[in-house]
């Protein structure tokens, strides 16, 4: 992995564990450890403008609450997918 891409995930892997909320802590910093080191570098930026969206939008899409906006569609599915393999104490 180069150096550029290996700072980029880090840094991502950061943005996603100190959010605004706590639920979206716990869900983003697990997404990200699953899945952002084989992310295509196209789907890292598009990840990486989600995480600029409001954490109360973001949480309500995670959670179905609400329809996220057409480009974050795909990714909040792979999201919500990935939440049902985790087990939450």
């Amino acid at each position: 992995m180069s150096d550029g891409r290996e700072n980029k995930i880090k840094k991502l892997k950061m943005r996603s564990m100190r959010r605004g909320i706590k639920e979206m802590d716990v869900i983003l910093s697990y997404y990200s450890e699953v899945c952002l080191e084989k992310m295509p570098g196209v789907k890292l930026d598009l990840y990486s403008d989600l995480l600029f969206e409001n954490d109360q939008d973001l949480y309500s899409w995670c959670s179905g609450q609400a329809v996220p906006k057409k480009k974050y569609a795909a990714i909040i599915s792979e999201i919500r997918d990935v939440l049902k393999t985790k087990k939450f104490n």
